[in-house]
């Protein structure tokens, strides 16, 4: 930690985290200025991570807030619920008015025989029609990871109280937290779950403020459970311990919103599922917008104006032949 410090003097530490592989290296972080890798065994400081990393949390911020929350936040969150209403309404105007073997092979089944407007119809309704639950799946859970209303909505569902709004930061920079102090706070997180898989502390934000070590335990039937011990930071003694085992219904869905919404709560078959959705709804939006531009540009077509026809008598037999 002090090798960190030394390495990233512009702001105090924020938290640490580590893995239990004994390869592991822990990750000091420093808000949003990033992260500093250290070696756990000699404190040396290992770097900021390697391109991939770096990469994959840049592609996550854009996907989760167009690379900036306070501007792209709002934008994708919107997004997100205007897809879903397409989702809901396509369900609506794709239901057949009667049920017949050829309509549903007509909406179950490439047809690689049609040609521009029938190609797209039919590509829009075989890949709306496999992969709308997964869509409407993603962005019911996109909406709660978006939005603060649809996110108490799910625990009054469960029947349980929402949890109060977090607090906002408070201006300036965080407090410098003893590095000395630690230790003693990782071997109280470590002691109280012997089978830990990853430990996460987190510095107070205020002076004196509680520490709070997120224990994520070993896979059962979620695939990252995480339990919450709050500690004193001063005397490293427990606060609050909230083990996984024991949230309410409320928070437990919760708890698998994320897994559900990346596909990861399926394990590999769940991620791949996750993806195909994802693209089939890329080629829904294309498709769409094809039978769009298509209905646009004949209503243009058929708005030009006829060319006149004359209303005059035809000249007799005898002129035309000359006689």
């Amino acid at each position: 930690m002090t090798k960190a410090r030394e390495a990233f003097p512009e702001v105090p530490p924020s938290g640490v985290s580590m893995g239990s592989e004994p390869t592991s290296s822990a990750a000091v972080s420093f808000g949003r200025e990033g992260t500093i890798f250290v070696n756990p065994y000699t404190g040396d400081v290992l770097g900021k991570g390697s391109k991939a990393h770096k990469l994959m949390h840049e592609i996550e911020d854009w996907h989760r807030w167009l690379g900036s929350r306070e501007i792209g936040r709002p934008i994708t969150g919107l997004s997100n619920a205007a897809f879903l209403i397409l989702v809901v309404t396509g369900f609506y105007l794709w239901w057949p008015k009667r049920w017949a073997g050829t309509t549903l092979k007509t909406v179950t089944r490439f047809n690689p025989r049609l040609q521009g407007k029938g190609r797209d119809w039919n590509r829009h309704n075989v890949i709306g029609f496999w992969c709308a639950p997964v869509l409407l799946v993603i962005t019911l859970t996109g909406l709660v990871m978006s939005y603060r209303w649809a996110n108490d909505l799910l625990y009054r569902i469960a029947g349980n109280e929402p949890p109060p709004a977090p607090q906002a930061a408070p201006s300036g920079p965080p407090p410098e937290f003893p590095l000395d102090r630690v230790d003693p706070l990782w071997a109280r997180a470590e002691a109280q779950s012997p089978g830990w898989v990853s430990i996460r502390l987190r510095f107070p934000q205020k002076p004196e403020g509680p520490v709070t070590a997120t224990i994520q335990e070993p896979a059962a039937w979620h695939p990252s459970p995480r339990s919450l011990l709050t500690l004193n930071p001063v005397t490293a003694e427990v606060v609050k311990w909230e083990p996984f085992s024991e949230y309410n219904l409320g928070r437990t869905l919760r708890a698998w919103v994320q897994p559900i919404h990346t596909g990861v709560a399926g394990g590999i078959p769940g991620q791949i599922i996750a993806l195909i959705g994802a693209m089939g709804g890329i080629m829904l939006a294309w498709t769409g917008l094809a039978m769009a531009w298509r209905r646009i540009f004949q209503r243009r077509r058929k708005s030009v104006a006829a060319p006149a026809v004359s209303t005059a008598e035809p000249p007799s037999q005898v002129k035309i032949l000359g006689n």
